[in-house]
């Protein structure tokens, strides 16, 4: 394997399909500003997630993880017109910086961002009776990734795309022994997605800029 390799690989289609303009690198540019983990997706995957919404004509589309908002605006870039996003992020920090981000690519009209821990916010959306979603992107802390399938399935309209990212985690999740919390809640995931009837899932291993990971993705058939 060849990492240097990946990231010249996703360097060069980013470049060739400009996967890149001034209001994502200015996002970029903040987040490292303000001492942010560089753990976004990269313009690929954000031009992926972008591209899944399109097709799925989403018009609610919910983030559970929005660090500063790069992947934010990839979604909210999807949306028709009445459209809306709400993500959700437990750092207020962040969260801050993220607004910036949003407002600067001039989305802050159709992104909702909501600040608390994640599990209680999805229950407050629920508890207030929120509009249903059609497509919802879970890129939170892994532990808790059964718990947030779960809600997703609450909170999903027939038909929503669930993804989740950071499922193969360097090929760690074939150890049924890790004591990693991480490699535990994805595993489980992973097994919730496979025993759920109302679940047609598949994942993909990616390798790039961020190294060797990769997406599942589960559409809501029942």
């Amino acid at each position: 394997m060849d990492p240097e390799q990946w990231t010249a690989v996703d360097r060069y289609i980013a470049d060739r399909l400009a996967l890149s303009d001034a209001a994502l690198e200015a996002a970029l540019g903040a987040n490292a500003a303000a001492g942010l983990p560089a753990i976004d997706v990269s313009p690929s995957q954000g031009k992926l997630l972008h591209l899944m919404a399109v097709m799925k004509g989403a018009r609610r589309i919910l983030e559970i993880g929005t660090l500063g908002g790069y992947s934010t605006i990839w979604l909210a870039r999807a949306l028709p017109p009445g459209g809306r996003l709400v993500t959700l992020e437990v750092e207020g920090k962040h969260a801050e910086v993220a607004r910036g981000n949003v407002e600067r690519a001039g989305l802050s009209a159709v992104v909702e961002i909501r600040v608390g821990a994640a599990l209680e916010l999805l229950a407050q959306l629920e508890e207030q009776g929120a509009e249903r979603f059609d497509l919802i992107f879970i890129d939170a802390d892994k532990p808790s990734m059964p718990a947030y399938l779960g809600w997703a399935l609450k909170l999903a309209n027939p038909g929503c795309l669930i993804v989740a990212d950071n499922v193969v985690r360097e090929g760690a999740v074939l150890d049924q022994a890790s004591a990693d919390p991480a490699v535990q809640g994805v595993r489980a995931m992973f097994e919730m997605l496979g025993a759920e009837p109302r679940l047609s899932a598949t994942a993909v291993q990616t390798v790039g800029s961020k190294g060797y990971d990769g997406f599942a993705m589960a559409l809501v058939v029942g």
